[in-house]
């Protein structure tokens, strides 16, 4: 009779899993393959493993995704697995490389963080813009864009006269909501154009409403 030892029991089951989305069983399966000694019949033993984890994961089992098998089990199997695969297997350098930081084209600090960088470019473009007319248009809609922004950060009620304090603050005062036709919008665009906007009919139309029915009845 063959004696196992429980320590070595309890620390194949204690120890740390490599990819914990397979689960023990799988891990267990693979360091049995580890053991066998003929390549045909480890290559056989890997394609049941396989065969599980397609079952865990149906999506591994397409063709496209198909070699991210063969990665997950040499990664499993700390690069030691000898089968016979339609693709190169991989080494721990290419996983443990590491890519380049990408550099910032700009490293300025956002002055208001609740309203971003792009309001800060919109601005930017607005103080480039010679015809007066389309300035204050551009004007009204960084204004509406900046009361929305502000109003995800703060669910109180929006001072208009903050919003302007603030686009002289951004445009170091080169921009000024103090023109005619100027009026903030509550939203300065509608994230769903195709969603029909259903608005409660006031007291008065339903009532009229209820009445007209009422008396198509009676007819």
């Amino acid at each position: 009779m063959e004696y196992s030892n429980p320590n070595t029991e309890t620390e194949q089951q204690t120890a740390p899993l490599i990819m914990p989305e397979y689960g023990r069983n799988v891990q267990s399966m693979v360091e049995y393959a580890l053991t066998i000694q003929d390549k045909e019949e480890r290559t056989r033993c890997v394609r049941s493993i396989m065969q599980t984890m397609g079952n865990l994961f149906p999506y591994l089992r397409n063709e496209e995704s198909r070699h991210k098998m063969y990665d997950h089990l040499a990664i499993m199997s700390n690069f030691q697995l000898d089968i016979d695969s339609p693709y190169n297997r991989p080494n721990a350098e290419n996983l443990r490389y590491t890519p380049e930081k990408l550099p910032y084209t700009n490293s300025k600090p956002v002055r208001f963080r609740h309203y971003g960088r792009i309001v800060e470019t919109m601005i930017a473009e607005a103080i480039k813009e010679e015809n007066i007319e389309i300035r204050q248009k551009m004007i009204v809609r960084i204004a509406s864009r900046m009361k929305y922004d502000f109003f995800l950060w703060n669910k109180d009620n929006v001072d208009d006269e903050q919003i302007k304090q603030d686009i002289a603050l951004l445009s170091n005062g080169l921009l000024s909501c103090d023109f005619e036709g100027f009026r903030l919008r509550y939203r300065p665009y509608n994230p769903n154009p195709y969603k029909a906007d259903f608005r409660p009919q006031n007291r008065d139309n339903n009532r009229r409403f209820n009445n007209n029915n009422r008396h198509n009845n009676h007819k």
